[in-house]
């Protein structure tokens, strides 16, 4: 009996090591995409260094040298499910937590004001129920709702909320601008950035915003 619980121990052993060894390779293959998909989108005008793993290979941080007036000090930190650990793999899974590219830089031209932007996909209410007992579902998809603490709109607001509103179809976790650093930080679902195509779309939309949030001052 005793040689069974030993083979059972040793099986159990050797399948953990393998998942292990697959899902470390399995993350670190995907966050070195989304970083090479990065810099090719930066066509020659950025490069990707500093190379950081974290937490089992879940979590890459890395620096994002561009040559641009825009930005400054940028950093990259792409947060993964944590695959080679499957108790925490699976608790991630049953929290729902969302795979994230997070860009966060300080501005030649920083903002004068904070601001958090955050997304909420969708809302709706239940009606009432009908003669079989269940419930019909009315969805609804309003329009942006902005809460502030200033009396008056910022007239610096608009144009960010106006760059904004033009990329309805990025999936972003969030926004924010501060005058303090980092200047400016986007977080966006990583399944939305598939190919180098959107890599070079996201850019231009960090781009958009940073100029949308200085236009006063240049």
């Amino acid at each position: 009996m005793g040689r069974f619980i030993l083979i059972d121990v040793v099986a159990a052993i050797a399948a953990s090591l393998v998942w292990y060894a697959c899902f470390l390779r399995f993350n670190r293959k995907r966050a070195l995409d989304v970083l090479q998909w990065v810099q090719s989108a930066c066509l020659g005008k950025g490069r990707v260094a500093d190379l950081r793993w974290h937490s089992s290979s879940s979590r890459l941080k890395a620096t994002l040298h561009l040559s641009s007036r825009w930005f400054e000090e940028a950093r990259l930190t792409i947060n993964l499910l944590p695959r080679p650990l499957p108790v925490q793999w699976a608790l991630s899974r049953w929290r729902r937590q969302q795979e994230t590219l997070t860009f966060e830089a300080n501005m030649g031209f920083p903002p004068g004001f904070h601001l958090d932007i955050i997304r909420h996909r969708w809302s709706g209410h239940s009606g009432a129920k009908t003669i079989k007992g269940t419930r019909s579902w009315t969805v609804t998809h309003p329009g942006p709702v902005i809460l502030t603490t200033k009396e008056d709109w910022p007239v610096e607001l608009s144009p960010v909320v106006n760059a904004l509103a033009n990329w309805r179809d990025k999936d972003f976790v969030g926004v924010r601008f501060n005058s303090s650093s980092p200047h400016f930080t986007a977080t966006v679902a990583l399944e939305n950035l598939s190919d180098e195509k959107a890599a070079a779309a996201l850019l231009g939309l960090f781009r958009e915003l940073a100029a949308s949030s200085s236009a006063k001052q240049h």
